[in-house]
């Protein structure tokens, strides 16, 4: 269970025991677990904030809730990842643009949208509402497995990320990916379209990541992480699905 605690304290601000634990290799498959735990924490929220205020301010509420306890790990990612690509400069230019700690115009408009669409995602959540909001945060880190498996780190002289890609991802790392489309059954016919919107979602951005730069970061990885997240919460909410 030491992986596990690391793997908590190392994308959220969750108390977890002692932290003198760092595995990265033997971490990285609990990630879609953590996912689960967070979405967990999120649905008891929705619960209880649902109960006082209505659903636009709940959505609201939630989209901080997740910032918060993720101690907005993700979204520093996707802002530095937006201004890297967004740029249109060399593979070089883009990496070293991503390392600067300040946000420009671009990481504040994708931050924002991806924020929205979130808001957006969650205020139209039907039936399923208290199971959706379990499972995406568990399918949003998923994700981050796919990339660090088919994608090779974008620095190899250093970088946060570089001890998550000491050697190619096994499938044997990945068996709580599976286990989190398992858990999606219980959605029933809304399973196919989130599973589905999963598959799509993240083979396009990994493949616009390859055609790019031909790797990835970590801050990649977590602008993988929250457009996942923001697309599922949007799929889940359409009218055909609900």
């Amino acid at each position: 269970m030491k992986n596990l605690r690391a793997a908590i304290q190392f994308i959220t601000i969750l108390p977890a025991g002692p932290s003198d634990h760092f595995d990265a290799m033997g971490m990285i498959r609990w990630f879609p677990v953590v996912g689960l735990l967070l979405g967990a924490g999120l649905a008891g929220f929705d619960q209880v904030v649902d109960r006082l205020w209505g659903p636009q301010t709940t959505a609201v509420l939630d989209v901080i809730f997740m910032a918060a306890v993720t101690g907005a790990f993700h979204l520093d990612g996707l802002a530095d990842t937006a201004d890297g690509l967004c740029s249109h400069r060399s593979r070089e230019q883009t990496l070293e643009i991503m390392k600067d700690s300040r946000i420009g115009a671009m990481g504040v408009v994708v931050l924002i949208s991806v924020l929205s669409l979130k808001w957006a995602g969650i205020s139209g959540l039907g039936p399923h509402r208290v199971l959706v909001l379990i499972l995406v945060p568990a399918y949003a880190r998923g994700a981050i497995l796919c990339a660090m498996r088919w994608l090779e780190y974008g620095r190899p002289a250093g970088g946060t990320g570089r001890a998550f890609f000491a050697r190619k991802l096994g499938w044997r790392e990945c068996w709580a990916l599976p286990a989190t489309m398992l858990l999606s059954t219980g959605l029933g016919p809304m399973a196919l379209g989130l599973n589905a919107g999963f598959v799509l979602l993240v083979g396009v951005v990994i493949a616009y990541y390859k055609r790019r730069l031909g790797c990835v970061t970590g801050d990649m990885l977590g602008a993988l992480t929250e457009m996942v997240e923001a697309g599922l919460f949007l799929i889940a909410s359409m009218g055909g699905l609900r």
